[in-house]
């Protein structure tokens, strides 16, 4: 009999605002993150009341992690310290691994219309944390998509895709977390059964639609994110139809200490970074 993964916790988004007052979900991040490891933060923003976005992300810091901004909708411009200009738009992504430092903005290319998509931060292990910061602004006709036997539609962000049927590499491959990040559209009664290694931590966000993990009584609704059990097989299926991220990553297992843009290893690197910021040399 197959051992299916199992559902550990679901949770509700939470709504609130970042930078300089975008309005947005949080789908989880802060006390307790170490149960999403090596995940820090998921938010979702979305609207299409210009007031909710305009003010966007001004400059601001970050260190000891990478962040991932996925766009459904809408245009973003990124400009850092390291001289990267890069125009975010729908279908896109921007992986940015701040690690010992990088400051930048993010701010609407736009005035009207909607604004939609994600941030996600993966954590990066200690060994890793003050190396070199990279960026890499990946358009649209970078990132493969592809169809399945059963209709449903992936986006390849991140890892490798594997339903026993079609494989395929995503447009980023990163060393210690092994993220793997795909977006499902999943048609009415459809079915799908992506491979994801043993001992990799399993989040699935619905951002439309209702979700159904086999062998679990409890749907998924929209803007709700299960954490799954560490080890079977993953079955997903909608009757209803549904759009779902699936994040899954390989634990890192160290310590996590946080202070709003900065996530080390100990209070003392914390403090360290504050003072490299203070005194202008968080990007040295």
């Amino acid at each position: 009999m197959t051992q299916l993964r199992k559902v550990l916790s679901i949770q509700t988004g939470q709504p609130t605002s970042d930078g300089a007052g975008v309005q947005l979900t949080r789908v989880f991040g802060g006390p307790g993150v170490e149960q999403f490891d090596p995940f820090l933060m998921l938010d979702e923003f979305g609207s299409d009341k210009p007031d909710d976005y305009i003010a966007g992300f001004p400059p601001h810091p970050h260190r000891g992690f990478e962040t991932v901004t996925y766009m459904l909708e809408g245009r973003m411009r990124h400009e850092d310290h390291m001289g990267n200009v890069g125009l975010l738009q729908g279908g896109g992504v921007q992986w940015m691994t701040a690690a010992r430092g990088v400051i930048h903005s993010e701010m609407p290319e736009q005035e009207e219309g909607t604004l939609r998509g994600f941030q996600l931060w993966v954590n990066l292990p200690g060994k890793t944390k003050l190396s070199d910061p990279g960026y890499d602004d990946i358009q649209p006709e970078r990132i493969p998509r592809l169809t399945t036997s059963a209709g449903v539609k992936v986006v390849v962000i991140a890892g490798h895709f594997d339903d026993g049927h079609v494989q395929q590499a995503g447009a980023v491959q990163r060393p210690d977390t092994e993220p793997q990040y795909f977006d499902f559209h999943m048609p009415a009664g459809s079915t799908i059964i992506p491979k994801v290694p043993e001992g990799h931590r399993v989040l699935l966000y619905v951002y439309e639609g209702e979700l159904e993990v086999a062998g679990q009584p409890q749907k998924i609704g929209t803007r709700r994110m299960a954490r799954l059990s560490e080890s079977g097989e993953v079955q997903l299926h909608s009757e209803s139809g549904a759009r779902v991220l699936l994040i899954a990553g390989k634990p890192l297992g160290e310590p996590i200490v946080q202070y709003g843009p900065f996530v080390m290893n100990t209070r003392e690197e914390i403090e360290q970074a504050l003072r490299d910021f203070r005194d202008d040399r968080l990007t040295a």
